[in-house]
């Protein structure tokens, strides 16, 4: 059954975090900022959902890190009850989808927690002061691509963000599996 991502306030401060990535680094919030605003993606890699939008998660980030706004994951679930989402198999994954972007292992589920993330994939946009400017979804896509001409929601709305502009209005929540809690 699908979870829907819970409704955050606009303005509020990026959380910050340390975490381990699949490249053998640790990144910070600070590290993985853009100039231009930043995108924290909470995903895993087991979920239908995530799956379904990996790819153009990926194409996206790019133009988005492209425009100055830095992109990274997190994978918050239990990986001792959903092996899929082990940090080994976060790396595969990552690899297999050409990630341009950092893929953090979230074990303590802490920076879930502080993010107040419900599902996977969802999505947190922030500007370049770090104050949460978007949440919600990619795009209009579930477990099937979005229809052709379909708004690209989070490139939109951050590209016009990294342009000194309002992100754009309306934002859906994110709807995917939900997090794996401990």
């Amino acid at each position: 059954m699908a979870e829907q991502g819970k409704t955050i306030a606009r303005g509020i401060a990026a959380p910050d975090f340390e975490l381990p990535a699949t490249d053998g680094k640790s990144y910070t919030y600070a590290d993985v900022a853009g100039e231009k605003g930043t995108v924290i993606a909470f995903i895993c890699n087991h979920c239908p959902f995530v799956k379904a939008v990996a790819d153009r998660m990926v194409d996206d980030a790019r133009t988005l890190m492209d425009a100055g706004v830095g992109f990274a994951a997190i994978c918050a679930n239990d990986a001792t009850s959903h092996s899929a989402d082990s940090f080994e198999n976060m790396a595969r994954f990552a690899e297999n989808h050409n990630f341009p972007f950092p893929y953090m292992q979230d074990e303590s589920q802490d920076v879930a927690n502080a993010y107040d993330a419900a599902c996977t994939p969802e999505f947190y946009g922030f500007d370049a002061e770090g104050t949460l400017v978007y949440h919600g979804r990619l795009d209009a896509g579930r477990t099937e691509p979005p229809p052709p001409g379909t708004k690209r929601e989070l490139v939109d709305a951050m590209l016009a963000v990294a342009a000194g502009n309002p992100s754009s209005d309306p934002q859906f929540p994110a709807i995917g599996c939900s997090i794996k809690w401990k």
